[in-house]
């Protein structure tokens, strides 16, 4: 086996010192351009590679973010949007240099704990949190233990201590695009399938289609009839199509908080409008028209005000001329020092309406 190539032999192939080329690595800002050139053409002739331990040892930063894969759904069909987030996240993470730690959890409490154990085993260097909702335990805990975190999904009902970095798709504005669609098409009676009150994102998605038809002078007492609230599934959705269609009075189109929903919602109901949320891969074979979050912008999202954090650039809101934010702290809590700081920043973004048949 040819011997390990070092960073002393890049040094006497480009004829500089071994902390020009540790700079052109780790700082390279600070290095001459023909410098630059003349290091990273050696570093490609040689074939190095760096050592991520010795880096390590030398910065205290291990380069990994631990994201959690969520648990597996019986219908397989909504746990396709964290596959897409997960891959993006992934690859907006090596772009910044950085490698994602993928780790399983049943539940919050269990959560908790594998958070002990991959710091004491991994030391990651964040965490990305998904599937944030009312009260979450989790963040309180980074946010205790001073742990750089950003989460998918916003700070549901967390008092302004608690505040933290986070990305979002705006689901309120989603389902009010798709309500928006069929009203413009003709209906009034739009029904919607969702999910029970208590869920920071189902409460927000019916919201949406809540107040787009209050706005047309649907009133409380109607928007009761319009409503059917269920655990997520493709049963459920047709459970609840059929509530809502065997009445004096049925519904004529149907917006879903998920494309489970909306798929069950189809068998039962073929003939009217059926829009879902979520623009999964069944969604598009089956030619449901849907409501799509840009994941990938998500992904890229998160990576953006965590390497503010980790980077030393913070993660406060950012300055009017769209510079980097200041934040002295780098979990997103109170500064140690009791100084005033700047409410962390976060992203909200805007979903579209993916136009197929059903609707």
């Amino acid at each position: 086996m040819a011997d390990k190539v070092t960073i002393g032999d890049v040094a006497r192939h480009a004829n500089v010192s071994r902390q020009t080329v540790s700079n052109v690595l780790n700082s390279p800002e600070v290095v001459r351009e023909e410098t630059r050139r003349r290091v990273r053409d050696a570093i490609e002739a040689l074939g190095y590679r760096r050592s991520q331990a010795a880096r390590q040892m030398r910065t205290g930063r291990s380069r990994l973010i631990a994201a959690r894969i969520e648990p597996a759904q019986e219908d397989g069909i909504n746990g396709s949007v964290f596959d897409r987030f997960l891959h993006g996240l992934t690859e907006s993470a090596a772009r910044a240099g950085y490698r994602v730690l993928l780790y399983t959890a049943d539940d919050h409490g269990a959560e908790l704990a594998t958070f002990d154990d991959l710091l004491a085993v991994y030391e990651p260097d964040a965490f990305v949190l998904t599937s944030t909702d009312y009260g979450d335990p989790r963040t309180a805990w980074l946010l205790k233990q001073r742990i750089p975190f950003v989460s998918f999904g916003r700070p549901w009902g967390d008092p302004a201590e608690q505040q933290y970095p986070w990305v979002d798709v705006d689901g309120a504005a989603g389902t009010a695009m798709a309500t928006r669609y069929l009203l413009d098409a003709g209906h009034r009676r739009i029904g919607y399938l969702g999910w029970p009150e208590g869920s920071g994102v189902g409460d927000d998605r019916r919201a949406g289609w809540a107040r787009t038809l209050a706005a047309e002078g649907v009133g409380a007492e109607e928007l009761a009839e319009l409503g059917h609230l269920s655990a997520d599934g493709v049963p459920e959705g047709t459970v609840g199509a059929r509530a809502l269609l065997d009445t004096g009075r049925p519904v004529t189109a149907l917006v879903c908080a998920s494309d489970s929903l909306a798929l069950g919602a189809l068998q039962e109901a073929p003939g009217i409008p059926v829009i879902g949320f979520d623009d999964t891969p069944v969604a598009r074979a089956v030619g449901l028209t849907s409501v799509s979050q840009p994941l990938g912008e998500v992904a890229a999202g998160c990576v953006s005000l965590l390497t503010r954090l980790l980077d030393g650039d913070g993660g406060g809101e950012p300055d009017a001329d769209g510079g980097a934010p200041e934040d002295p702290s780098p979990s997103g809590g109170p500064p140690s020092d009791g100084s005033s700081r700047r409410r962390p920043a976060n992203l909200l973004l805007q979903p579209s309406l993916a136009h197929r048949r059903s609707a």
